[in-house]
């Protein structure tokens, strides 16, 4: 059934805007006479929101849209303008398609009188499951607005930690690709044509340039069963990493490598300490708190672990202990958890660990990249160095004999 947006007046005179379901403008203007409204202006909302039944629904909110949005709604909330208006108002002034269609819908079933955390359930994909469960915690504490704007800070936290890790890691995976693509270029196409110039000459070449000569041809021969085999090696991984117990395992051993473990488990943690202080602050129960924050966590190896210290808090363990015997969360966040169940101030000092591991992780990443950096130059360089010498040897050989001769 067609949606329609209005503006229409109350019997205060106020103005009111707003969106129904009808099959004509007219039967339109009719159902907002009969809620006793004046219907000023209405418009087919080609964008608003379909049934669940309909196949074609609007495209979900982009997730780096979504902190935006949740920071907007927690500022009117805040300034008390209602949930219906301020979710109204956040789409009428939208440019994005997409999410002027999804708040229009969401703004729809709360004026059908569905709790706000519900209206957003029928469309998953724009709010996940955590996302509505701080939102239901907030509406059962009362004070959605403040938690809204936590809600926003983790999205907005989560996702600029995302987007360093990311970036910390595809510059130098670039730069590997790159010098290894020059180095390879050289070996296949520049050593071989040198090579030739000293096959007419009866003379032993020095040992480096047989080893280039030597891995030259092999990468001639063999180049593309190489260059395919790593491909599928990388393609089998890639499902593999979809299997739960290969992911468990491969995040294992990623965990115990000397550098790369020691900064995804600070990032993990920091995500998770985030998360769980969002939620217990917005007044959800500690248990579903817990479990919520756990599915923030991407290390498969550390999310099982963390399942198990659920389940001691369940049986009336303290999280401290039971974060301690999982022995897989960094020791700051541990001494950080304790001081937060003996003085009742969880959330705020969890805050504190997850701002100190992003400050940790940033600071690690940066170095770390500095070091890399010279050091794949200097190997790159030294390769290179290598092809020059393993050239330059034999021309300065053949310049002696021929000076000798």
């Amino acid at each position: 059934m067609p949606t329609f947006e209005y503006e229409a007046l109350d019997g205060a005179g106020r103005s009111k805007r707003g969106v129904v379901t009808a099959e004509t403008a007219r039967r339109a203007r009719m159902e907002l006479r009969r809620l006793k409204l004046t219907p000023v202006a209405i418009s087919a909302a080609s964008e608003g929101r379909k049934s669940l039944g309909q196949k074609q629904r609007p495209p979900r909110i982009p997730g780096n849209e979504l902190p935006a949005v949740t920071r907007q709604l927690s500022v009117l909330l805040g300034a008390g303008t209602p949930l219906e208006e301020a979710l109204g108002a956040i789409a009428l002034q939208s440019d994005n398609q997409r999410i002027r269609a999804r708040l229009l819908g969401v703004r729809e079933r709360v004026t059908e009188g569905r709790r706000f955390a519900d209206a957003l359930g029928e469309d998953p994909k724009s709010f996940p499951d955590l996302y509505r469960a701080v939102v239901a915690a907030g509406e059962t504490s009362g004070d959605l607005g403040p938690v809204l704007g936590r809600l926003a800070t983790m999205l907005e936290k989560n996702r600029s930690t995302r987007s360093k890790a990311i970036g910390s890691l595809l510059y130098p995976v670039a730069l590997i690709v790159f010098a290894g693509g020059i180095i390879t270029a050289l070996m296949t196409m520049v050593v071989p044509r040198i090579v030739t110039q000293f096959e007419a000459f009866d003379a032993q070449l020095p040992l480096v340039t047989r080893i280039v000569i030597a891995i030259s041809n092999f990468l001639g021969s063999y180049g593309l069963y190489i260059l395919l085999a790593a491909i599928l090696l990388g393609i089998g991984f890639w499902q593999g990493m979809r299997r739960p117990g290969f992911k468990r395992e491969a995040d294992r051993i990623i965990l115990g490598t000397p550098i790369l473990g020691k900064l995804l488990r600070g990032l993990d943690g920091a995500r998770f300490a985030r998360t769980l202080a969002t939620l217990v602050a917005g007044g959800a129960p500690l248990l579903d708190s817990l479990n919520g924050a756990r599915r923030t966590v991407m290390n498969a190896f550390i999310r099982e672990r963390l399942d198990g210290a659920v389940a001691q808090v369940r049986e009336g363990a303290s999280m401290a202990a039971s974060f301690k015997r999982a022995s897989v969360l960094p020791p700051m966040m541990l001494h950080m958890v304790a001081a937060g169940e003996r003085a009742g101030e969880l959330p705020q000092l969890l805050d504190k660990a997850a701002e100190q591991l992003e400050e940790e992780f940033d600071t690690a990443s940066t170095v770390a990249l500095r070091l890399m950096e010279p050091l794949i130059i200097s190997i790159m360089g030294g390769v290179v160095a290598m092809i020059v010498v393993s050239i330059m040897l034999p021309m300065l050989q053949l310049n002696r004999l021929a000076a000798g001769g």
